[in-house]
């Protein structure tokens, strides 16, 4: 079920989002359990070791790209760890987090500070036009005056991007790599030092090990494969989450339940889709609680789902394929303005 426009619910006190909150905490769903997570560092940590041995056994080769393509599935992994210590899902303590985040964001070649900053302005302000950095994407136009002041080759992107927003994902990757050595080369982190070691450790032992161990062509399609999948994967995880929802504007006041509830999407399935998506198919739950660790959001969706219908707020969920077709429905009905406009550019 698609929630109606944001602005038609009325701002309400926290009591409604307080007596959820008591709810949950009665369930334990914001209880804190590293060991769990500890089955998650091992897995991770053995299929990183699998891909990079095979890497060197396999040597010039092109069945890398296989390789390349289970690397991309394994850093994905990875990056949801960032995730959840970027939240403090994992242990309660901040620095242990932040050890756990600073060493995924390494592996992966991620600017941890600088995505945790970013993300939180996300959480803070969801799917709102001028203060959500995931709303301001240059190449994608999520509202319809994005779309009206987009001029040249991102006018023409805006009319078809639909078409063009899952090959525009294949840049994903090196965008945000791109962005995490920009933020530390202008000095945007806390810990610039260390994360300014940590990127180049990681940029030259993975641009190392490939070019070292493949042909240049071999090593230029590796890349490629590898980090156009990587982006693929991390995009599908998080465009199903808000992009197709009612976007708020400057001036519209929502309570926490209602922004987040009514901003978000959730996607069905068992889990395997838990898994895939790294436990963000239940973003209603995860925006409503950041810090809830992954495993207790399936527990907490039957919870809020019945809330939610108690109080007459929507709650929208669909499968993966559903998502996927309303994200691209409306980007597609984004562009239309441009693509009946007479002259337009």
């Amino acid at each position: 079920m698609t929630p109606t426009n944001p602005a038609a619910a009325p701002a309400r006190s926290g009591s409604d989002f307080t007596e959820l909150t008591r709810r949950i905490r009665q369930r334990g769903l914001l209880d804190r359990h590293p060991s769990r997570y500890a089955v998650r560092f091992t897995v991770n940590a053995v299929l990183l070791a699998v891909g990079w041995t095979a890497f060197a056994v396999l040597g010039s080769s092109w069945w890398q790209l296989l390789t390349a393509a289970f690397l991309a599935v394994v850093f994905t992994q990875l990056a949801f760890i960032g995730h959840d210590a970027g939240h403090k899902q994992i242990f309660r303590g901040r620095r242990a987090n932040q050890a756990v985040g600073y060493l995924h964001g390494a592996l992966v070649g991620l600017s941890f500070d600088w995505w945790v900053r970013k993300h939180n302005r996300h959480h803070a302000n969801p799917n709102h036009e001028d203060d959500d950095p995931d709303l301001d994407i240059p190449l994608l136009s999520f509202t319809r005056g994005q779309a009206a002041t987009k001029r040249g080759v991102l006018r023409w992107m805006a009319k078809y991007q639909a078409f063009l927003f899952f090959p525009l994902l294949l840049l994903e990757g090196l965008s945000l790599h791109v962005s995490s050595v920009q933020a530390v080369l202008r000095r945007e982190v806390k810990a610039t030092t260390l994360e300014a070691t940590l990127l180049a450790a990681h940029i030259a032992g993975y641009l190392a090990a490939v070019f070292l161990v493949l042909s240049p062509w071999q090593a230029i399609v590796f890349l490629v494969v590898h980090q156009g999948l990587f982006g693929i994967y991390l995009g599908c995880s998080f465009a199903p989450n808000h992009k197709g929802m009612p976007t708020l504007t400057a001036g519209e006041k929502l309570d926490h339940l209602h922004k987040q509830v009514l901003t978000a999407r959730n996607v069905r399935g068992g889990l395997i889709t838990d898994f895939a998506l790294g436990g963000l198919n239940y973003q209603i739950e995860h925006h409503l609680f950041p810090g809830m660790p992954r495993a207790n959001l399936r527990h907490a969706a039957p919870v809020v789902r019945e809330f939610c219908r108690q109080r007459g707020l929507p709650y929208s969920q669909t499968s993966a394929l559903g998502s996927y077709a309303e994200v691209l429905r409306h980007l597609h009905a984004i562009g239309a303005p441009l693509r009946t406009a007479r002259g337009s550019q």
